[in-house]
């Protein structure tokens, strides 16, 4: 849970006041270190779960507040946007039957959110990325209504001093400018908590992040986003540029990402670690300080370092060092940011599992491990892997080897052990390893969701194969099995009512469209190569200014060399078009009445797609 009562940095009079207090964190932190005053044990174990809220056609849902409100326990709160919530589990220590324990929490808290969120004519969804998110959802109504968030996206807009820049390549490809950080609220992740030992920081630190690849392969949950196949974990591309307050520029421009890996191994303290940070990444927000941390460890209380804390948490590593202090006692600990949403809580617990038993299991051989393996191959493993997922091969002890070996054969044993060593109850060691087992044998929730939505696409516009795949994830959640049991949609777990149907539904979005000072005769031809009867025309800004029809046209079919004129000439200008919000019914009205076969569909001035006749028969 964040700060909630921020202010922007950036030219505040507050400004020298945030960095004492930033200063005096990090004495403070040297000195508790120092003393040894951090406690060492019983090491615990934490979660947080993000999840995603629809309504009854299976779209981003806007009552995150209201549901909130009515769950009324502090488990809960918001995130960015207003169809995503979060649940804070109780930490745990890490024995016993301390999975199955926060298993079951995680599960009671998620059925009394569940109960609310019916009585709002909403369902909960685990997932990477909803899939029936659209760029509607990513616009500023959508904002959790709170001053963080917006002071956020202003403090990021104010750095960039430009939009935001999106262009992410997979199978297909997301280009796309959007001007707030709305895209970060795309992303819904399982955030995994490990106490550490401060004094064993670099070598457990530096070994997070050499299991980062191999592990993130075998969870990835997020393929997709508006339709498009992208990454295995599309998360990891998203949230990097969603957030990214370097604006490109003709200049090389060397600092990092505020989400990012790393560039080299951790080869000091946590304090050296923190320090590396604030030279970094300048600081975005400031609070009120009532006192400073060094005057509170005088008076003999445990500082909270809320400043260093304030600046932390906008510097979004995918291992991230986190302090804490509980019970008079300060702790570290290892926040997992890059495992993904879903698609069950079996599956996301064994995926806690399989990570925390791997920390508690490195070999001795792994100890220096910045003198012994490359960084940039460990940085290689985890990008191919966001990418591929399990089809990534690895660089591991010098050998190019296979996700399925490098999981089966070395990762899972030494997680039995790391976890027997902890005195982790036998029966949750193997019921949860065994989730991760089957699926290595078989696919993960990235691997489903793509084989799912290639089939539905066959049969379905994109907009309804997405609905469909959405409520097929919802059911076989709520069935239990575990995302390698999970069968392929039918297509029939939805139908679309034709009353209730809106043109985005059944419109085309990959229409074929020319521009008013290209050749007349190359779209003839191309209008018959294609067998089609209806280009929308886009001016030199991409705005729609025309649409050529086949009555257009066709009365050139037999002297093409007399269509010698630009498409200006010959298109229709007094366009009659419809938005993707409108009733189905709607579209098919103006039609009928306007006696036409075609309407574009557009948002503004811009052409989102195009519905025809054709359409209106088939949906």
């Amino acid at each position: 849970m964040g700060e909630l009562h921020v202010e922007a940095l950036l030219k505040s009079p507050n400004n020298s006041k945030y960095i004492k207090q930033l200063l005096t964190d990090i004495e403070a932190l040297e000195h508790m270190l120092e003393n040894d005053m951090f406690e060492k044990s019983p090491i615990r174990i934490g979660a947080e779960q993000e999840f995603c809220l629809v309504d009854g056609a299976w779209q981003p849902s806007n009552k995150a507040l209201e549901i909130l409100e009515e769950i009324n326990d502090s488990h809960f709160t918001t995130e960015i946007a207003l169809y995503n919530l979060e649940i804070n589990l109780d930490p745990l220590p890490l024995k016993g039957k301390c999975f199955s324990d926060m298993h079951k929490q995680l599960d009671d808290l998620l059925q009394k959110a569940d109960q609310v969120a019916e009585k709002h004519g909403n369902r909960i969804i685990l997932t990477g990325i909803l899939p029936t998110i659209t760029q509607k959802q990513l616009d500023l109504p959508y904002m959790t209504p709170i001053k963080r968030y917006q002071i956020l996206n202003d403090a990021v807009k104010q750095m960039r001093k430009n939009d935001f820049e999106l262009h992410i390549k997979g199978v297909d490809e997301l280009n796309v400018h959007h001007d707030s950080v709305l895209y970060e609220g795309c992303n819904t992740s399982y955030q995994s908590h490990l106490q550490i030992d401060p004094d064993d920081f670099r070598d457990t630190y530096n070994w997070s992040q050499a299991i980062a690849g191999p592990l993130l392969s075998i969870c990835t949950n997020a393929p997709m986003l508006m339709g498009r196949e992208l990454w295995q974990e599309t998360r990891i591309a998203l949230f990097t540029q969603s957030v990214d307050t370097r604006a490109s520029t003709f200049l090389l421009n060397e600092r990092e990402a505020r989400v990012n890996f790393g560039n080299d191994w951790a080869r000091g303290s946590i304090v050296d670690f923190y320090k590396e940070s604030i030279v970094g990444f300048r600081s975005m927000l400031t609070t009120n300080f009532e006192t400073d941390s060094l005057s509170e460890l005088k008076a003999g209380k445990i500082p909270k370092l809320r400043a260093l804390n304030l600046h932390n948490g906008t510097v979004y590593k995918w291992n991230r060092l986190c302090y804490g202090a509980a019970k008079g006692k300060p702790h570290v600990r290892i926040e997992n940011r890059y495992i993904p949403s879903g698609p069950t809580t079996d599956d996301e617990i064994a995926n806690m599992m399989f990570w925390v038993g791997i920390m508690k299991g490195r070999p001795k051989k792994y100890n220096d491990l910045h003198t012994k393996m490359d960084f940039k191959d460990v940085k290689t493993n985890f990008y191919n892997a966001a990418r591929y997922g399990m089809a990534t091969q690895f660089y591991w002890d010098g050998k190019l080897v296979s996700s399925h070996d490098l999981l089966l054969d070395v990762l899972l044993p030494m997680a039995y052990r790391g976890l027997y060593a902890m005195d982790v109850a036998p029966e949750d060691a193997e019921h949860y390893l065994t989730i991760i087992e089957k699926r290595i044998k078989s696919y993960n929730g990235s691997r489903w969701t793509v084989k799912a939505y290639r089939k539905l696409i066959k049969e379905h516009k994109p907009l309804n194969a997405l609905a469909i795949l959405t409520a097929s994830m919802y059911q076989q959640q709520k069935k239990g099995y575990t995302v390698d049991a999970w069968e392929l949609p039918r297509g029939d777990e939805l139908s679309f009512q034709e009353e209730l149907s809106k043109v985005g539904q059944a419109m085309n979005t990959k229409s074929i469209t020319a521009q008013e000072n290209d050749s007349a005769e190359l779209v003839l031809k191309m209008m018959q190569w294609k067998n089609i009867h209806h280009v929308p025309i886009l001016d030199d800004d991409l705005d729609l200014v025309g649409l050529l029809t086949w009555t257009d046209v066709e009365q050139y079919l037999g002297k093409p060399g007399e269509l010698e004129q630009s498409i200006r000439d010959i298109m229709k200008t007094q366009l009659i078009t419809i938005t993707e919000d409108e009733q189905l019914v709607k579209a098919k009205s103006i039609m009928q009445s306007k006696a036409i076969n075609c309407l574009p569909v557009v948002n503004g001035k811009k052409l989102v797609g195009i519905i025809t006749s054709n359409d209106l028969h088939s949906h």
